[in-house]
């Protein structure tokens, strides 16, 4: 695939970043007989990190975990183990601090199955040189967890996690809006410079001889300064009375603007905010899709985000995500969610109509288009007056269809946004049913440790306000299911479960 992809034009050729990012993953690869999704690679990636209390590694990450690997039964387990001795004659202890995680991985996966046998090796030790050689083994805290290189540019995101620049640029210029270790929603899109990391791994570098990575500018310096030389033309561009220097204009700014800071200001600095606010309202509906990109990506900018409002584009961006293509909904989509982190927008949104749209996109868009909408609505919503709004859109059945559809992974995300309703008395009064009390106490039964503590907090909510609704909960013996998470659920869950248990003693 490597071979295939490499020295591709995906510039050129318009082809999501994503193709050139896995293409650098492949890169490093050896001969595999299956690719890793997303969600096997990040529940890896948070049981390797789990390095600070080997015991709260998520079970169920574990279990899921196994399973994808094909590492449940004893016979599995035991010709993995043969496999890994294996590689570790045939490396000759050359990896030691990776060959310690999946000897530890693999270690879990036998607890997890019942297998009493920890000694993976066998008569195979590992050569003591590697633990008089600290400088054979990289601090994982160096490594980008999305490319597992050593970072020379790390740069913190609202999670508060270290990734290298280009990596996690590419992430979310591919449409992304989580954080790839931690999987939550980002507040803003910001990246900020990790100076102290950066000095640490340099400060490693030079006391263990390493030489760090040169990569090749991307793209090279001129080219680059070219380019944002182009910007105040592409800028004019976008006013041209010639549809198709406004079509090649705005197509150019949307790559410009997802870049970097610098091309944003610059485009910003031109003029290019209202230029773009200008085109929203184009008949062409490519135009309107890359003109509505180009705002998502300048709206990333906390100023960007009051000129692109002051200048009148929220109705118009509202506009599209009626109308417009898939792709434009989506973004259109997330262009509001990106400037609802305004308060005053929150309200403006909601006033101007923006709830009705995203609650169909929620209830007829694509995967994506879905979460996008969700993620919105849930920013909304945080205002009072917009749960009316969203009550009054429909958003009780659409988000009953996002629960009950267990390919979107979405229950969570409709959780939290009900929890919001519940606490609006108009709102409470349509989510307040026996039927979905019912859904609720499923959920506290069987759902996930992060289903159970949603599904408490909204169960709090309603009984609360509601004490019919608690009593009816309870009759499916959840007095039991309550105890069992006050002593064994999350910390939050925990809380949950104790006061609804304290409201049930009142009923």
């Amino acid at each position: 695939m490597h071979s295939a992809l490499d020295g591709m034009p995906y510039a050129e050729l318009a082809i999501s970043d994503e193709v050139e990012l896995m293409n650098a993953q492949l890169m490093r690869c050896k001969k595999r007989t299956d690719t890793q999704d997303m969600e096997l690679s990040m529940d890896i990636m948070v049981i390797l990190q789990n390095k600070e209390d080997e015991r709260n590694a998520d079970r169920a990450i574990l279990e899921r975990l196994a399973k994808k690997l094909e590492l449940q039964t004893l016979a599995e387990l035991r010709a993995e183990t043969k496999a890994i001795k294996k590689i570790i004659n045939e490396r000759n202890g050359q990896q030691g601090d990776s060959t310690k995680q999946i000897i530890d991985l693999l270690n879990k996966f036998k607890e997890i199955a019942g297998v009493d046998e920890k000694n993976v090796l066998g008569d195979v030790s590992m050569p003591r040189s590697l633990d008089k050689c600290p400088s054979l083994m990289i601090p994982n805290d160096f490594l980008c967890p999305i490319t597992l290189e050593i970072m020379t540019d790390p740069v913190i995101v609202a999670s508060g996690q270290t990734y290298e620049r280009r990596s996690i640029q590419k992430w979310l210029d591919s449409g992304e809006r989580t954080c790839p270790k931690t999987r939550q929603p980002l507040a803003h899109l910001s990246l900020a410079p990790n100076y102290a990391l950066k000095n640490l791994i340099l400060q490693w570098c030079e006391k263990n001889m390493v030489e760090l990575q040169k990569r090749e500018p991307e793209p090279a310096a001129e080219q680059d300064d070219k380019r944002k030389e182009d910007i105040p033309s592409l800028v004019e561009g976008l006013s041209s009375l010639h549809p198709d220097v406004q079509r090649k204009a705005v197509k150019k700014i949307r790559m410009l603007s997802k870049e970097s800071p610098e091309n944003r200001q610059l485009i910003a600095d031109n003029g290019g905010i209202p230029a773009l606010i200008g085109l929203l309202a184009c008949p062409d509906k490519k135009v309107q899709e890359n003109t509505v990109t180009s705002l998502l990506n300048l709206s990333i900018d906390d100023k960007n985000k009051v000129l692109i409002t002051r200048g009148g584009a929220i109705p118009l961006v509202i506009e599209i995500l009626r109308n417009g293509t898939p792709e434009a909904q989506e973004n259109s989509a997330a262009t509001l969610f990106s400037l609802s982190m305004l308060d005053e927008n929150k309200a403006a949104i909601g006033s101007l109509g923006g709830l009705a749209p995203l609650v169909e996109l929620l209830r007829s868009g694509s995967a994506r288009g879905k979460k996008d909408a969700a993620t919105a609505i849930f920013n909304l919503v945080l205002t009072p007056q917009n749960r009316a709004r969203a009550t009054q859109a429909g958003i009780v059945p659409a988000l009953l269809r996002v629960m009950d559809d267990k390919g979107l992974g979405m229950v969570d995300e409709a959780l939290s946004i009900f929890l919001l309703l519940s606490s609006h008395a108009a709102c409470r009064a349509e989510i307040g049913t026996t039927a979905f009390v019912e859904k609720l106490v499923r959920l506290i039964k069987d759902g996930t440790p992060k289903n159970k503590e949603c599904a408490l907090s909204v169960l709090l909510e309603l009984g609360t306000n509601s004490k019919p609704l608690l009593v009816h909960g309870l009759r499916f013996g959840l007095h039991e299911d309550l105890s069992k998470i006050a002593k064994n659920g999350t910390s939050r869950a925990q809380r949950k479960a104790n006061s609804l248990i304290q409201l049930a003693r009142k009923c």
